[in-house]
């Protein structure tokens, strides 16, 4: 048996106590506790402390900090095989998405991102289905995207997807969300539900449409050199940790989608349903940004996640 190890054992995200993605990260170090990986210390929002999302993916990449999670967008510009997971409009199975993850597509990610990237991924949390809300007026075809400010996260494939559909896309960190939603500097920002109760979005967006046009996964990682160096024993101990904390954040993540749905209704927030959306036209209008970056991603890789758009794919 592994005696406990003192050493660091440094965690961090970068949402408040409320966030899902908190109550997993700290389930995870509860679970590492007395073991033989390390002493956790958590940090659950670095962006408390005036630092950047962006800050907290290099400390953990150049082993400053141990394990974290991110968008995989964040990612997708150095890992382009990610890009698989945010084609527009593609996942409608959450299920059949995070199974495909738990097994060869999320082994062929696994792969790819650490070839290109000192970090190694541990698990795919989910991360909810994305929607826009904004401050102006319903959102229900194209034609109403036009015009509006929206912020996204740092990502090129959805910038071009969002303008796409006639959006003003910008790229802002984590940390800024608030601040530029609030001063109306941005009149459209793109989310899972939660987020707008998280960080309370809802008093300045009263519109939601429920576009669902990207299934956000997060990358839970850790610096691929520090694991790399673990025992094989200690590498199982977190991996058992991870599954445990894995199970605990997909099932968190499924019951606030509709949660949410009902709470922020409940604060008079006007949600537009798919039904009462034309998402012909919205899938219309994305259409030639998907095929452009399907048609760069391995054939392999597309079959293992999105086997009904394996055939799509232009060479």
């Amino acid at each position: 048996m592994l005696k406990r190890s003192h050493k660091a054992l440094n965690l961090a995200g970068y949402q408040g106590g409320a966030s899902i993605l908190t109550v997993a990260l700290t389930a995870l170090a509860r679970r590492l506790n007395e073991g033989a990986v390390g002493t956790p210390h958590l940090l659950p929002d670095v962006t408390s402390c005036g630092e950047s999302a962006a800050s907290l993916f290099r400390s953990i990449e150049a082993g400053e900090r141990h394990i974290g999670y991110m968008a995989s967008g964040y990612l997708s510009a150095r890992v382009p095989e990610l890009a698989v997971l945010d084609l527009p409009f593609s996942v409608q199975d959450r299920q059949a998405a995070l199974q495909a993850l738990d097994g060869y597509a999320g082994a062929l990610l696994r792969e790819a991102v650490a070839r290109q990237s000192g970090f190694q991924v541990l698990a795919f949390w989910d991360n909810g289905f994305r929607h826009v809300s904004n401050a102006v007026r319903p959102i229900l075809s194209p034609e109403d995207c036009r015009h509006l400010v929206i912020r996204t996260l740092d990502s090129g494939l959805y910038r071009q997807a969002l303008e796409s559909l006639g959006f003003s896309a910008v790229t802002t960190d984590v940390k800024d969300l608030v601040r530029v939603v609030q001063s109306g500097e941005v009149d459209a920002q793109e989310n899972p539900l939660t987020n707008l109760l998280t960080f309370e979005l809802w008093r300045h967006h009263p519109y939601v449409s429920l576009t669902g046009h990207f299934f956000g996964v997060l990358l839970l990682v850790c610096p691929r050199a520090w694991f790399e160096q673990l025992e094989p024993a200690q590498r199982q101990e977190l991996r058992d940790a991870v599954a445990d904390a894995t199970e605990l954040q997909r099932i968190s993540a499924a019951r606030q989608d509709t949660a949410a749905m009902i709470r922020l209704r409940s604060l008079g927030v006007h949600i537009a349903d798919q039904a009462s959306l034309d998402m012909a036209g919205l899938q219309r209008a994305t259409a030639a940004v998907r095929q452009r970056f399907l048609s760069r991603l391995p054939a392999e890789l597309v079959s293992a996640y999105l086997p009904a758009l394996a055939g799509e794919q232009i060479s």
